[in-house]
């Protein structure tokens, strides 16, 4: 039998259903980086990298769809994987928040360099950078639940 059952699309168990508690808990902590200040749009982007680097399926393309809800340019959704390619595309800020979460999310490879935080020091006040900490906490967290227990997106709508 292979070992390499990442490659499964089948669903293990649904977690919310498995325990209320835990799946409750990561809602209060996406409740409180949503209510932590950092802009929506920064957030969104924040998320979907993360979820590319995790190889997250199902938060990759909840995130990429949120993004475009909220008025998310298509082609900057295309180049996130490679931002740092395209540094017209993002801003400074926007830069600094993406290397903080490849940092933090790839942690046991770099255990975050002095100068990712120097950069992202430089564009977030003490209380942004401990929130925007917190988001990617949350969404390495929401991946990890995600990856493990084989959440799926849904199946893509069939056009008329």
């Amino acid at each position: 039998m292979s070992s390499d059952s990442a490659t499964s699309a089948v669903p293990r168990l649904s977690y919310r259903d498995a325990s209320p508690a835990a799946y409750n808990a990561m809602i209060a902590l996406e409740t409180s980086v949503r209510k932590a200040g950092l802009e929506p749009s920064l957030l969104e982007l924040v998320k979907l990298r993360a979820s590319q680097i995790n190889g997250c399926a199902f938060c990759v393309d909840m995130h990429s769809s949120d993004a475009r809800k909220k008025g998310e340019d298509e082609r900057r959704l295309h180049l996130l994987s490679v931002w740092r390619e395209v540094p017209s595309f993002f801003s400074p800020r926007e830069r600094a928040a993406l290397a903080w979460t490849e940092s933090l999310t790839l942690i046991s490879e770099n255990h975050v360099p002095d100068d990712v935080y120097a950069q992202v020091s430089q564009e977030f006040s003490e209380t942004e950078l401990t929130n925007l900490t917190l988001a990617v906490v949350a969404i390495n967290g929401w991946n990890r639940f995600s990856i493990s227990f084989r959440a799926v997106p849904p199946p893509l709508e069939k056009q008329p």
